[in-house]
């Protein structure tokens, strides 16, 4: 590959069991989410990013409130959303509370934005889901003003205009790098291509292999638009532990409890250990050995040609001293492995 792939991490901040089987407290989740991020930074992981939502399951509504605490910590790694849910947000404070991160860490901040996969946060805020489409497209078109660190001269249907208005803080370097969260969507990676903005792809189920079509329509649409190459990074879950059999054992009754509470919620049904088997084998969960996660992200990144892979580590109630033990074997086994087999 041209460059160096970059390797992350990222987290929903799923409300973990204790070691007395006991579910966690929001409170000890949030602060166990800080130690995985300043443990990320420690083996030289790339990127680590922090999902918002606003759920029961779910434990952080307010990723940059968390990742400041990390950036306290560490010296060194990438933070970010995962993904910020523009939709139910206002940009200018969008914008302003990552510029303030974006100080807080030295530059270190970047934003990933989209819809989110869940709606709890229109009612929550006030917005109507039937504005789903146009509240994203107006607002990422006032953000994409905002990130040029100019005075916007800007106007939508959904709130006032801005005349002339200046945003701040700034940031030292004059921007802060943003990408579009896409889940699968012709429309979205044109979307992201039209703004200049990089793309990151959700790959939660499938072969990886089957989004080929979205990265050369992604790579299609910048060069009709004569914008500069852009990079492509990819999402997926997954989990590491000593062995195979190990890893999937250990995933295996959390992550159902997880996908089975979530398809409830959308019609799907339960999931079978025979689905779960086969995402692992042939689909989008990264679960196993280093040695079986390395080779399998080496070949999602040679087949896409992507430039960043982020492991979703977290996956239902699997508890924190495990999820140490997998953030462990990803920054100091599988991402020397990777970079090791992309070399060849």
């Amino acid at each position: 590959m041209a460059q160096q792939l970059e390797l992350g991490l990222d987290t929903f901040g799923d409300v973990t069991r204790g070691a007395d089987g006991e579910m966690v407290s929001y409170p000890q989740v949030i602060r166990d989410v800080i130690a995985e991020g300043v443990l990320a930074d420690k083996l030289g992981v790339d990127f680590f990013g922090i999902g918002e939502h606003h759920r029961s399951d779910f434990s952080i509504s307010s990723p940059e409130m968390v990742l400041a605490a990390i950036a306290g910590q560490t010296s060194r790694i990438r933070l970010g959303s995962a993904v910020t849910v523009l939709s139910s947000d206002d940009p200018v404070r969008v914008f302003q509370r990552f510029a303030t991160l974006d100080a807080a860490s030295n530059g270190r901040a970047e934003v990933i934005l989209g819809r989110g996969s869940f709606t709890e946060s229109f009612p929550l805020f006030g917005f109507e889901l039937s504005q789903y489409e146009q509240l994203f497209e107006e607002k990422l078109d006032l953000f994409a003003e905002v990130l040029k660190e100019q005075p916007i001269n800007w106007s939508g249907q959904l709130r006032p205009p801005l005349v002339n208005q200046s945003v701040y803080p700034t940031t030292d370097s004059g921007s802060i790098p943003t990408w579009i969260g896409v889940g699968g969507s012709p429309e979205s990676v044109v979307r992201a291509a039209r703004y200049g903005m990089p793309l990151l792809l959700a790959i939660i189920g499938g072969d990886p292999e089957r989004f080929k079509p979205y990265v050369d329509l992604y790579h299609r649409a910048l060069t009709q638009l004569e914008m500069p190459d852009l990079p492509i990074g990819v999402h997926s879950p997954g989990h590491i532990a000593d062995t195979d059999e190990q890893a999937r054992e250990q995933l295996w009754p959390d992550y159902k409890i997880m996908r089975d509470r979530i398809g409830a919620e959308r019609g799907w049904g339960p999931m079978g250990r025979a689905e779960y088997d086969s995402e692992i084998e042939s689909g989008s969960l990264y679960v196993g050995s280093p040695e079986t996660v390395a080779r399998k992200i080496a070949r999602t990144a040679k087949a896409l040609g992507i430039a960043r892979f982020d492991l979703k580590y977290s996956a239902g109630p699997l508890p924190h001293e495990t999820l140490m033990h997998s953030i462990e074997l990803y920054g100091s086994q599988v991402i020397p492995r990777v970079r090791e087999l992309l070399a060849d």
